[in-house]
């Protein structure tokens, strides 16, 4: 059952739990004498449900369903912002910009880090608006937010390093000087897997730069979005500084292209499909707009015959199954030598059976949620269905449950000929690839047109150099199955984006050089 309002408490029914079998994960669904239930337990300031503009709530003609993938239960009813709301808050950062980019460095520095305090004094509570809106798990949800937290610490301190150059002149009479310039309005699109981290990776430069944002978090997970806006606030935030859009799945073309297309927007930074990339980077063509994208990946993930086998197992089970298989740097196909792939898979399965727990994130010890929504379900199945039909054998999983699960599925026998291995699964499917050449797992993990992130695992120095080298990704992990980290650089190749994010290089994606030649300096 369920309540909602700005000051209630959320409860929601739970309907999953795991039974385990030493051959094969199944979903149990209990009777309703049995079922528990969930409350979302958060402080009515940080569960918002209107549009952030202009340092004020501001409501819309309508509103859409925030549901809970775990029960299809409703959360909250969102403002459902179209157009005349986004250009609103385009002209607000606009606005806002030529105030904000002249207070100094460190006053930004400030307000950024009393932002990212804010946060983790919170952080127990917008773990659990994670966990409800997009079925994470909640250690994962908290491991979230500290990693979202993370972003406004790393650019509350960057922001005082935007350092500009001083070029030595071939000229007596003139100095030559390069300085870093905030480029404006950036428009922020990002994604309901990460709906907090997504935001702060983008929106800790883009402030720390000096430019002010228009922010619109995907129509699944509004709340994660709202609720920072809440905390910006009481950072002392400007308003206009940092602004939400959020909308629903119908109206979110019509945005998109305000955000896009609006010519005092100076820069968009999108998180999600390569196909929706595609879209948003022909609308800003048209006013020649800076532009960083994150896309989709076809993450291999390699196993040579060096690697230590139980260290490439617990990589693979946390690269794989993390959010459920829903991130964009999951690993979507494994290729395992032959002289480890028995060992590797045996070992893999009893893996599987003990650390995998389905049920609400809510849920002590489940590790793992619903997918979010049906759609993101049936995709997996279908996965399993082609590569079944084509001679892949199922050890583990295989089976949808009701909703929006789907059970951690291993697959073996598997072949590049399979739409597993062809498209990026976001799901928690696990088809193993065996191959015998050092030379066949390069040519398999770079035939895609797409490249993001790469794995391997090997204890040869020698092979290490070679493969980390030669992989066509963005980023590399070797011995490694998580990598992400606000001092790295996240970015990728190929149709999987443009430019970087953390590390001292996501500053410069809101950064403009300009050349000032100083003359007439005559002795």
């Amino acid at each position: 059952m369920m309540t909602c309002g700005p000051g209630s408490a959320i409860v929601l029914m739970g309907s999953f739990c795991l039974l385990r079998t030493r051959f094969l994960l199944r979903p149990f669904v209990p009777s309703a004498a049995m079922q528990r239930t969930y409350s979302l337990d958060v402080s009515p300031e940080l569960v918002r449900n209107q549009a952030y503009i202009d340092g004020r709530w501001t409501s819309a003609a309508a509103d859409f369903p925030v549901l809970d993938p775990a029960s299809g239960a409703l959360i909250a009813r969102v403002a459902d912002c179209g157009p005349a709301e986004a250009k609103q808050a385009v002209d607000a950062a606009y606005k806002a910009f030529h105030t904000w980019k002249q207070q100094t460095a460190k006053e930004r520095s400030d307000l950024l880090r009393r932002w990212y305090e804010l946060m983790v004094k919170h952080k127990d509570e917008l773990a659990r608006i994670v966990t409800f809106e997009c079925g994470k798990p909640l250690p994962e949800a908290l491991g979230e937010v500290g990693y979202s937290a993370g972003f406004l610490e790393w650019y509350s301190e960057e922001a005082r390093r935007c350092y500009g150059d001083v070029v030595p002149s071939p000229f007596r009479d003139r100095k030559i000087l390069l300085l870093k310039q905030p480029v404006g309005v950036a428009s922020i699109i990002t994604p309901w897997n990460f709906p907090s981290a997504m935001i702060t990776r983008k929106v800790g430069a883009a402030l720390a730069a000096g430019c002010t944002v228009v922010v619109k978090p995907a129509e699944d997970t509004p709340l994660s979005a709202l609720a920072l806006a809440q905390l910006a606030d009481q950072a002392g935030i400007p308003a206009g500084v940092f602004n939400v859009v959020p909308c629903s799945r119908e109206k979110t073309p019509a945005v998109g292209e305000v955000l896009c297309t609006d010519p005092l927007v100076a820069k968009v930074s999108f998180t999600g499909s390569t196909a929706t990339g595609k879209i948003l980077l022909r609308h800003a063509a048209d006013t020649v707009k800076k532009v960083s994208m994150e896309l989709g990946g076809n993450a291999p993930f390699i196993v040579f015959n060096s690697a230590d086998v139980d260290k490439a197992v617990a990589g693979a089970m946390g690269s794989k199954f993390r959010n459920t298989g829903q991130t964009c740097v999951c690993s979507n196909r494994f290729l395992v030598q032959s002289g480890v792939h028995d060992a590797f898979v045996e070992k893999l399965a009893v893996a599987m059976d003990a650390q995998l727990r389905m049920g609400h994130g809510a849920e002590p010890g489940v590790t793992q949620g619903p997918l979010i929504n049906a759609r993101a379900a049936e995709k997996v199945v279908h996965q399993v269905e082609d590569a079944v039909s084509r001679g892949a054998r199922v050890l583990r999983g295989g089976k949808r449950g009701e909703g929006s699960y789907m059970e951690p599925t291993l697959l073996t026998g598997v072949t590049t000929e399979m739409l597993c291995t062809k498209e990026e699964t976001f799901g928690p499917l696990l088809p193993v690839i065996r191959f015998n050449t050092e030379r066949e797992a390069l040519a398999i993990a770079n035939a895609t047109d797409v490249g993001l992130a790469g794995y391997f695992f090997s204890q040869d120095v020698s092979q290490i150099w070679r493969v980390a080298e030669a992989l066509e990704t963005g980023m590399v992990g070797v011995n490694e199955g998580l990598l992400s980290t606000p001092e790295a650089a996240f970015g990728g190749v190929k149709q999987s984006g443009l430019g970087s994010e953390g590390s001292k290089y996501g500053i410069q994606e809101y950064l403009h050089i300009k050349y000032m030649c100083f003359g007439g300096l005559e002795a």
